[in-house]
Parts: structure tokens; C-alpha cells; sequence
């Protein structure tokens, strides 16, 4: 096993599934010649040609139109958009063609295509290139979306996204792409999408999230650990479909709930969540479930980024209410 960063692994598992199977096509702005925008496709284009690892014009909708059609004719694509802030002309796309697809044809066709997109913020890059409009996207009939924290996690479920037969928005972490190293198993390997993961246990809260904020969540529970507070984390890594009964058992276990997204707080994710326990483990909460989110703003520029991404003040400060301390 070697130690790799997010970056590196995701890279990794382009190479195993361009490597096992021809039908693979990776493609998006800048992927080939100067291996993405965050150097996550850098090699690629060297190893499997320009025919295999292409270069496509600045047109996000053109980009997951092209991956639709590829995937209907029998390939298997992986096209990128630099940003998530990029992705709205794509999302006519998505909603309207890539997700109703095998609806539409009565199963006849499905679209085994995947959709990388860097999303969050935290690096200071402002605006279009910090957006966390992940919600939109799970709101979407007939997509399913990933988010991985770890590089362990982003290989396995980049894998299992590739070789799923609909279609798959694989959202990776800016922040993360090089935030921390792990030992990642070199063998090709999967895992399973729309499984929850705990990856910290405890007792008396939990915090479930997903993303760079399970990162963030991890740091909260550790200064709420010297308070003598012992919180449950859950990692969603899929957030559709969700691991509802992810969410009920932790919230069954501790009592208390605390949703963290970095997405605006009107309609996000946090919502879900919190509607989840409500309505399957209402009996078992001992207070109201807390949501540390974005503020309904647009992500603001450098100086100000620190507040509008939930940190791990935030997160401890809301699991101190559950608890009313």
C-alpha cells in the first residue's frame, strides 16, 4: 500500500479502470495536456493517448451532453467540470436527459457515465469556484451522488461509481484533494454507494455529515472531548441516496443530532437529515436537531470565507446546545 492524498488516489483509480476496460473514456477542460485544473488526471492523457483522456472545449452542458451520448452507445465516461459553480449549464443535462433517461426509454437505456466535479470552499478562491449546490444535485431523480472524505474512500467509491450502470455525480472536496495522506490499498477495490460509514463513536451526540466536514466535524469532537463530551460521528459519503438507517441508529444511540453541511441553509442537505430523525426516530431525541450550515449568501471573498464555512467552533457550539450547556 502506498500513502496518498485525495488527489492522488482518485487519480489512482482512473488509471485501474482506464487500464481494465477500454470502454472507459476520461474527458473535461483541461484534463489531458495539464491534468486538470488540481493536477487530479495529471499522467493520464501520457499513458492512454488523446483518443482516451480528452481535452474538451469550455462547455459544461456540450461536456455532460457528450458523456450522456457516450454512455448510451455503450462507453463508459467519466467527464469532469473544473467547478461546481461551473455546472449549472450542465444541469439542464442532468435533470432534463441524464437522470430520466431510463425512465424514459423503459429501461431500454440507462447511462453508466460518471460526473466529477471539485465543490466547497475553504482555499480562499471565492464565488463560482467555492459553491456547495450538492442539494440541487441529490434533489434530482435518477442520479446518484458522492462525496467521499478520505482518499481511502474516494478510490473505492470512484470505482464502484464507474462501474455502476446509472449515472453517478462523484463530487470531490477541494479542501481535501490534499489535506491529508493514507495508506490506499494499490489493488482495485469498491465500495458500496449509499453506505454511511461512523467513523468516530460516542455517547452523549452525533454529528452526522459528509464531505470536507466530516474533517471539520472530527476537530469539534476532539475540543469537545476536553470537555469530557463524547460525540458520534457519521460520514454519509453518499448523500443520494441517503443511509437513512445510518441516521436513525446514531441518533438512537446518543439522543442528539447535529447536521453539518458547508451548502446555503435553505433547503440543504441539513434539512434532510433532520427530517429523517424526526420522522423515524422522533421518540428517541432529547432535544431539537441543530444545523450548522453556509448562511444564504454567496460564498463570500477570502477574508470573510471563515465565516461562512462551518468550522469546528461552529459544530461544537451547536452540539453544546443539544446538550444545553
Amino acid at each position: 500500500m502506498a500513502e496518498m492524498n485525495m488527489a492522488q488516489a482518485i487519480n489512482q483509480a482512473l488509471d485501474l479502470a482506464l487500464a481494465a476496460d477500454d470502454a472507459v473514456i476520461v474527458f473535461g477542460e483541461d484534463v489531458g495536456t495539464t491534468g486538470g485544473v488540481f493536477r487530479v488526471t495529471d499522467g493520464l492523457q501520457e499513458t492512454y493517448g488523446a483518443e482516451r483522456v480528452i481535452d474538451a472545449p469550455v462547455a459544461e452542458s456540450g461536456i455532460v451532453g457528450a458523456a450522456l451520448g457516450m454512455a448510451i452507445a455503450g462507453l463508459k465516461p467519466v467527464a469532469e467540470i473544473q467547478f461546481l459553480g461551473f455546472a449549472y449549464p450542465a444541469y439542464d443535462q442532468i435533470v432534463s436527459h441524464v437522470g430520466r433517461i431510463r425512465n424514459r426509454s423503459n429501461h431500454r437505456f440507462t447511462a453508466p457515465m460518471v460526473i466529477r466535479i471539485p465543490f466547497g470552499g475553504g482555499i480562499g478562491a471565492a464565488e463560482h469556484h467555492s459553491e456547495s449546490a450538492e442539494a440541487m444535485l441529490a434533489h434530482t431523480p435518477g442520479v446518484k451522488v458522492v462525496v467521499p472524505s478520505t482518499p481511502i474512500d474516494a478510490k473505492g467509491l470512484l470505482l464502484a461509481a464507474i462501474e455502476d450502470p446509472d449515472p453517478v455525480i462523484f463530487l470531490e472536496p477541494i479542501r481535501m484533494y490534499r489535506a491529508l495522506k493514507q495508506e490506499v490499498p494499490d489493488e482495485h477495490y469498491t465500495l458500496p454507494i449509499g453506505v454511511a460509514q461512523t467513523v468516530r463513536e460516542g455517547v452523549h451526540a452525533s454529528i452526522v455529515t459528509y464531505g470536507s466536514m466530516v474533517r471539520a466535524s472530527q476537530r469539534a469532537a476532539d475540543l469537545l472531548a476536553e470537555e469530557g463530551v463524547s460525540v458520534e460521528i457519521v460520514d454519509l459519503r453518499t448523500i443520494s441516496p441517503l443511509d437513512e438507517d445510518a441516521i436513525v441508529a446514531t441518533v438512537r444511540r446518543t439522543g442528539r443530532l447535529v447536521a453539518v453541511t458547508e451548502g446555503h441553509r435553505t433547503g440543504n442537505m441539513a434539512s434532510e437529515i433532520a427530517a429523517i430523525a424526526q420522522e423515524k426516530a422522533l421518540y428517541s431525541l432529547l432535544a431539537p436537531v441543530e444545523r450548522v450550515t453556509g448562511w444564504d449568501t454567496v460564498v463570500p471573498l477570502k477574508r470573510t470565507e471563515a465565516h461562512y464555512v462551518p468550522g469546528p467552533e461552529r459544530i461544537a457550539a451547536a452540539v453544546r446546545r443539544t446538550l444545553g450547556t
